[in-house]
């Protein structure tokens, strides 16, 4: 479903005329808004099968800090593999890192842990690795990427559209104050039915891993 559709099934929903691109009055760009609004909460709700990618750093001598390019500081890891080494990349805290950094002898080798660094000049979540890397590691991670916000009126959605629709329905009617007809409780209560049924159904294809999720 497209940005364009999104919007204009929110305003049929709402008894609002549709438009022909979301730019066409400051309304429909408010709908807009709330159809990013919705994108946002339902893609942070699940680590949605479409949103997960795998990247790749390869490490240099003597350098512990790397880039999760394309994460935009919105990235999660699901996991960290040393390729080259056929071993897990664990996390740990900065703390701990502090601790091998400023308390015991620098030691160098093949990465076997990993803390959060801050970001980097481009906005992208940035790693440490301990130990320093001696030579070029292959390390693959496997991360969920939150989309880019829907901009341009053919712009589409990876995750289901269903569950995004009703959400971006339910925060305008709360928007509005709307007290006819539907109200913006039950509207809620539809958004969370139709994201809670996206989220099983996608959760059939990652049976290894176990989801609670309460509306």
């Amino acid at each position: 479903m497209t940005y364009l559709n999104l919007v204009n099934g929110v305003l049929r929903r709402l008894r609002e005329d549709e438009v022909s691109n979301v730019s066409e009055s400051t309304y429909s760009k408010m709908v807009g808004d709330y159809v990013n609004d919705a994108k946002d909460l339902v893609e942070t709700a699940w680590d949605w099968s479409p949103l997960r990618n795998t990247l790749t750093i390869t490490t240099s001598n003597g350098d512990n800090l790397y880039s999760l390019t394309g994460s935009r500081n919105e990235g999660k890891v699901l996991n960290f593999i040393n390729d080259t080494s056929n071993c897990l990349v664990e996390y740990q805290t900065q703390n701990w890192f502090d601790d091998k950094d400023f308390i015991q002898e620098a030691v160098t080798g093949s990465p076997k842990n990993f803390t959060y660094a801050g970001v980097d000049g481009s906005g992208d979540t940035q790693v440490k690795l301990y130990p320093t890397p001696d030579q070029a590691y292959t390390l693959k991670v496997r991360v969920v990427l939150r989309n880019v916000e829907l901009s341009a009126d053919s712009d589409t959605l990876a995750i289901p559209s269903g569950p995004v629709l009703h959400m971006a329905i339910a925060l305008l009617s709360r928007e509005r104050g709307e007290t006819g007809g539907t109200s913006t409780a039950e509207y809620f209560a539809i958004a969370d039915k139709h994201l809670s049924d996206a989220i099983a159904l996608d959760a059939q294809k990652h049976p290894e891993e176990t989801i609670f999720y309460t509306p």
